[in-house]
C-alpha cells in the first residue's frame, strides 16, 4: 500500500487550457484518448483542467458612464460560460473513465493563468488547442499556444483540428 502512494506522489503532472471552443473540446478529447484512456485507471500523468475565465472588463472592453451597471451582468454570464466549460470537460472526462481531474477556473488572460497553473502544479506538459486563426487575426489577438510554447516552463503541446478535406 505505501508503494502505491509513492508512485502516485511521483506521477507528473499534465495540465489541460480549457474554454468554450469546438477546438478546446477536441484537443482534451485527442489528449484522453491519447495519454489517459489506453492505460485504465493506470495513467502516467496527473491530469489538471484549467479554464481561464476573463476579467468582466476585459470582456466589454469599455469604461465610463454605464460600464458599472452592465459589469455584473457580463460577470454572471462569464461565470455561466465557465460553469458549462468545466461541466462539459468534466463529462468527456468520465465518458472516458478519467475520474481522477483537478479542474479551476481561475480568472485573468488565458496566456497568463495557463503559464501560471504550470508553474503552480509544477507540469512537466502543458496542452492547449490551437484556434487556427490566420497571421492577422493571430497578430491582432494574439495566439495563446503561441505564447504558452515561448513562456510556458515544461513541453507545451498545441493540439490542431485537423482539416476536413472535401
Amino acid at each position: 500500500m505505501a508503494s502505491q502512494a509513492v508512485a502516485v506522489a511521483e506521477k507528473q503532472v499534465m495540465v489541460v487550457g480549457i474554454d468554450d471552443s469546438e477546438r478546446s473540446t477536441y484537443a482534451l478529447e485527442w489528449t484522453l484518448d491519447h495519454f489517459f484512456a489506453p492505460y485504465a485507471s493506470d495513467h502516467p500523468f496527473k491530469l489538471v483542467l484549467v479554464h481561464s475565465k476573463p476579467t468582466p472588463f476585459s470582456a466589454i472592453g469599455i469604461a465610463g458612464p454605464g460600464a458599472a451597471e452592465v459589469l455584473p451582468l457580463v460577470d454572471a454570464d462569464l461565470k455561466k460560460i465557465a460553469a458549462r466549460v468545466v461541466e462539459k470537460a468534466r463529462e468527456l472526462c468520465s465518458t472516458k473513465s478519467v475520474q481522477d481531474v483537478i479542474v479551476e477556473v481561475v480568472e485573468g488572460d488565458a496566456r497568463n493563468v495557463l503559464c501560471e497553473a504550470v508553474e503552480k502544479h509544477h507540469a512537466s506538459i502543458l496542452v492547449v488547442g490551437s484556434h487556427g486563426y490566420g497571421a492577422i487575426k493571430r497578430a491582432v489577438l494574439g495566439s495563446v499556444s503561441d505564447y504558452c510554447a515561448h513562456h510556458a516552463h515544461c513541453t507545451v503541446m498545441i493540439v490542431k483540428k485537423p482539416k476536413i478535406k472535401h
